[in-house]
Formats: structure tokens, sequence, C-alpha cells
């Protein structure tokens, strides 16, 4: 594991990442988790309540981002939403810098919410769906174009 340190410049996207980032704590697998947790309800929500915030530099804009971060309630970040978030998000800020954190605790949440409503691992993703409509559109398209031109 790598050695703690602190004073650190923030690394990667605010937006996303881990309040320990922000308090310029090194970063471990916790602060991973915890930022695809941010990404996860940015899917979810489709923004963050920490997103659009104006400032007069990075540094103010990354504070104001911090600030906003710690003063939303995992409970209210993830309203409307699954309580496995809520979960997950808590579990990964209760991890230590140097917890090894239980990747098969935290998958096996996610899965069952992934039956629990309904889905199936079928291998078939939106984006293979979407890129074979949007083929079969442009074949449809060309197929139109040559017997207008014959």
């Amino acid at each position: 594991h790598i050695p703690y340190r602190e004073n650190k410049n923030l690394t990667g996207t605010a937006r996303y990442a881990s309040v320990n980032t922000h308090l310029g704590i090194e970063q471990s697998r916790r602060d991973d988790l915890e930022a695809v947790g941010y990404v996860l309800m940015y899917f979810n929500r489709g923004s963050l309540p920490w997103q659009g915030l104006k400032a007069n530099s990075k540094k103010e804009k990354y504070e104001k981002i911090m600030e906003k971060k710690m003063s939303t309630p995992i409970e209210v970040l993830c309203k409307h939403f699954p309580s496995e978030f809520v979960t997950y998000l808590n579990y990964c800020r209760s991890l230590r810098f140097e917890d090894r954190p239980d990747y098969a605790y935290l998958r096996r949440l996610l899965k069952d919410l992934f039956f629990r409503e309904g889905y199936q691992y079928d291998f078939v993703f939106d984006w293979t769906i979407l890129n074979y409509q949007g083929q079969n559109a442009k074949r449809e398209d060309d197929q139109a174009g040559d017997a207008a031109g014959a």
C-alpha cells in the first residue's frame, strides 16, 4: 500500500473526487471507490449538487465544491434512488486510508440491486443496441438512396 501523506494537490476531476482528496490527503483505494460512487450518482441524477458553482479561481472553486460535498448528506445525494447507493457511499467514507475494501461485499450489494430491479446478465449493453440501431438506420438510408438513384 502507498504511504500516507497530507498537503497533496487535488488530482483528478474535482466533481468526482473524494472528500479526503479535497482535504489534501493522499488518495487510496477508498477514494477510488468514493469517486465511483459519485460517478454512479451522476449517471442516476444527471448532475451533482456541487456542479456549476461559480468562483474567481480554481482554488476557490475546489473549496466550494469540497464545502458543498461535505455539507450534502449522502441520504440527500441519493434521495429517490435505491438505498444501496447510500450504503455504498457510507461504506466508502467509513474506510480508513490503509483499509482494504471488501470488494466482494460491494459487488454483492450492487449485484443484488441489479437482479432485484429485474435486470439479467445477457451481455447486451445499451451502447450495443444503439450502435446496432444506428447501423440499421444508415443501411436503410443507403438503400433508399440507391433506390432513388436507380
